[in-house]
């Protein structure tokens, strides 16, 4: 039977016991299981379902680390032959090659990849296969994903990223509700924001760095919902 020694939301240190059963389901690479226990590895916030018996640590500080599946949002950094490096806020940098990215087959001594996309262009990205030996590889072809044309890309630390989405992507709904803007969370700690006008874009950059900054406090979305309606109010009063 799963035993948690620690409440949904709560603040943990490397080393605190989280847990302890032979069916706790662990969906994070920084919890620790010795024999029936899991203790924390890193400073982080502890995510509780009792009724799934399921145990989740998001931490605190730390660079992103590539999980295949993750949807990215990236920035070329150099262009080969056959393939473009992306910085993806990782300890990695990331490779597409041309393959996962264009339609039609490419050849390298008749054509040139700046042609499609160059230095300093953001990509929306999926994470293909990632192990540690080698650089994660990434795709564009699938739905929603390709290059950022407009709008803006905000920065914030990768563990803040799931507050920023919410519960059921509660906070991300509120946003999107509150503004009429497009947001697309990349899991690394980038996010594009699209919206009918400039100054919403600076409305949601704001709530986006106070989310950013009060990410580990309750009543945030609350907060942040009034935070955009105050803007907005004082928007059209100007």
């Amino acid at each position: 039977m799963a035993k948690f020694y620690v409440e949904d939301r709560q603040i943990v240190i490397p080393g605190d016991l989280l847990a302890e059963g032979r069916d706790v389901l662990v969906t994070t690479p920084y919890i620790y299981k010795s024999g029936d226990k899991f203790y924390a590895t890193i400073a982080g916030l502890v995510q509780v379902n009792p009724e799934e018996k399921r145990l989740n640590l998001v931490p605190l500080e730390g660079a992103y680390l590539p999980r295949p599946g993750d949807v990215v949002i990236g920035v070329i950094i150099d262009v080969g032959l056959t393939y473009w490096v992306l910085d993806i806020k990782a300890p990695y940098t990331a490779i597409l090659y041309a393959s996962e990215a264009l339609t039609k087959p490419f050849n390298p001594v008749q054509d040139d990849l700046r042609r499609y996309y160059s230095v300093g262009d953001y990509l929306v990205a999926k994470v293909l296969s990632f192990d540690r030996t080698k650089n994660p590889l990434l795709t564009i072809k699938d739905k929603g994903l390709g290059r950022i044309t407009r709008g803006v890309v905000v920065d914030i630390k990768p563990s803040r990223t799931p507050r920023v989405v919410g519960k059921k992507g509660s906070m991300l709904n509120m946003l999107m509700s509150e503004t009429g803007c497009n947001i697309v969370v990349g899991v690394n700690g980038r996010v594009w924001v699209r919206c009918p006008s400039k100054e919403l874009e600076d409305i949601v950059v704001l709530a986006i760095k106070k989310i950013e900054s009060e990410a580990y406090t309750t009543g945030l979305t609350d907060r942040v919902r009034m935070f955009i309606q105050e803007e907005k109010k004082r928007l059209e009063q100007s």
